[in-house]
Formats: C-alpha cells, sequence, structure tokens
C-alpha cells in the first residue's frame, strides 16, 4: 500500500498521474510493504538508523542526520518509507533542483537486509517518481557508483533512467562500509518520469539489452573482465561499444583493494572518454555491460 494524493493540478496530464499512483501502489503491494511520507523526529530518526546500518557508518557519522532530514521534509522536499508491521525496511531521500522544482534529486535510498528480494527498492521509487508528478515534477536525477553492476542494471535496465555525465571522484573520501577509502566516481543520471520507456518500466517491463548479440552483430570491447578477475581494455574504435564492470566490485574492495582501484582507474579513463565525446549509455545488460552508442539520435 502507498500514500498518495491524486487531485494535484498542473501541467502533468491527470491520467498520467494517476497511471503513477497505480504503479506505485501496485509495486508496494506486491512487496507487502506500506510506503508513506515521513515528516515527524521520530520517523526521521528510523530513516537516518537506518541508512547508518547500511552503509556501514562510523562511530558518530551517519549519511544523514535527523535534522537534516526533517528540516528537508518540513521544506517540501521527499522523504519516504517502507514499512512492514510498523518496521521500517527501506527509505527514499531527495530534494528539489534548480530552477525551483524544475527536476528532484533523489539523494539517497536504501532497503535493510531483512527486506532484500522483496522489490521494496523498485517500489520506493515508484513511490517518488508518483510523488514528483504530483508535484508537477517529471525529471528526477541521482548518482550511483558505476562499479556496481546490481545497481546498474536497477538504475538503467528496471527503471529505465539514463545516463547524463560521469563524475570522478563527486563526494570525494567518504571511507564507509561500502565505498571504503577510494575515490568516489559516480554516473547522474536522467529519469525523465513520462517518457515512454520509464512508464513502460514501471508497470515491470524494464529496458533489455543484449550484449552477446550486438558483439555478434559487430560491437566491439572496450573494457572486459581479464582472467585474473582484474580489467581488460580493448578497443572503442567502433559505433556500437560494450563496457564491463566486474561481478562484485564491493567484494572486491575488500579482498583485493589494488584490482578494485585499478577497475575504478580502467572504467573512468574507457566510460568518462567515451561520454565526453558525446556517446550515450543506451542500456546495462545484466551480465555486467554497459552498452554505449556514438550514433547521434535522431
Amino acid at each position: 500500500m502507498t500514500h498518495l494524493a491524486t487531485n494535484a493540478a498542473g501541467t502533468v496530464p491527470p491520467a498520467v498521474r494517476a497511471d503513477a499512483v497505480a504503479a506505485a501502489t501496485t509495486a508496494a503491494e506486491a512487496s507487502k510493504v506500506e510506503i508513506r511520507d515521513l515528516t515527524e523526529v521520530p520517523e526521521m530518526d528510523e530513516v537516518a538508523a537506518l541508512f547508518a546500518a547500511i552503509w556501514q557508518s562510523g562511530a558518530g557519522s551517519r549519511p544523514v542526520t535527523t535534522e537534516l532530514l526533517r528540516a528537508m521534509a518540513v521544506a517540501g522536499n521527499h522523504v519516504a518509507g517502507a514499512y512492514e508491521d510498523g518496521e521500517l525496511l527501506g527509505a527514499c531521500v531527495g530534494f528539489f533542483g534548480s530552477p525551483a522544482k524544475a527536476s528532484l534529486h533523489s539523494h539517497i535510498a536504501g532497503v535493510s537486509p531483512r527486506g532484500l528480494g522483496r522489490g521494496i527498492g523498485f517500489a520506493l521509487k515508484l513511490h517518488q517518481r508518483a510523488w514528483a508528478l504530483l508535484q508537477d515534477v517529471s525529471l528526477v536525477t541521482w548518482t550511483f557508483d558505476p562499479l556496481v553492476r546490481r545497481n546498474a542494471h536497477f538504475n538503467l535496465a528496471k527503471l529505465g533512467a539514463r545516463p547524463a555525465r560521469y563524475l570522478p571522484d563527486f563526494y570525494g573520501p567518504m571511507r564507509d562500509g561500502i565505498n571504503g577509502s577510494g575515490d568516489t566516481d559516480r554516473l547522474l543520471v536522467r529519469w525523465e518520469l513520462t517518457r515512454p520507456a520509464v512508464s513502460a518500466a514501471s508497470l515491470g517491463e524494464p529496458v533489455t539489452v543484449d550484449a552477446a548479440a550486438l558483439r555478434e552483430r559487430g560491437a566491439v570491447t572496450a573494457l572486459s573482465v581479464a582472467s585474473d578477475g582484474g580489467p581488460q581494455t580493448g578497443s572503442s574504435d567502433g559505433p556500437v561499444v560494450l563496457v564491463a564492470v566486474p561481478p562484485d566490485i564491493e567484494a572486491l574492495r575488500r579482498a583485493d583493494p589494488g584490482r578494485s582501484q585499478a577497475w575504478r582507474v580502467a572504467l573512468r579513463e574507457v566510460l568518462s572518454d567515451l561520454m565526453a565525446e558525446e556517446a550515450r549509455v543506451v542500456g546495462f545488460d545484466r551480465a555486467g555491460w554497459y552498452v554505449v552508442s556514438k550514433e547521434r539520435s535522431s
């Protein structure tokens, strides 16, 4: 169950808003959670504690604080939580971008270990999509670590977001249990909420690409996984380019920091260079490949 009103006025057609609310409600019901907007201090304290546990923050450190969340919510920004029998299993936080309410930037979202594998993250994002459309906002942006395979698939395939920029060391050192002590490169994605592919994704029809089939049709491999698990660079001289990421960069950071840093450097050089030349990341194959097109869109 998700709590959203459907009577907001604005330029987004009422049918689009109603469909978004329906998709969000269906996703929440499938995940067996109640998703609602949060405003009160005890709720914010729960969210702050949840994120601290997920990111394995050090003593006295949290990705976001109760005070900041409270201020953001009171100022009209997006703070939502997913509950099962009164227990917070996931949360999502976003704030409006410039100029005023032109877009929503989704700053942080996470699901507790007990809630993983149930589609709660998907339900939270669909709640955020519906919430934004009810505010007459049709664009949501966020960043993610391009080395994390499951997040790339979730963002680009399951949600239908599209990468816009490669951002080297975006946050600087974070030193938590997920990011380690290395550079915090990020991909900035644009989630254009009324785009047909996004609407289809919200109904369970992901944006799919097939790297193997593309390779058979002449796609070149600019970055792949070598036999030792490290990065292996190749050619980017072709209209369609495949760029690999390792199966589990978080485990690799713990087991072999040097090799994980080699992946960071290699992906930065390959993917950021391609995007700087206005190539477009058009999808992500779940087998671990970004698909990049150099062809100009019409």
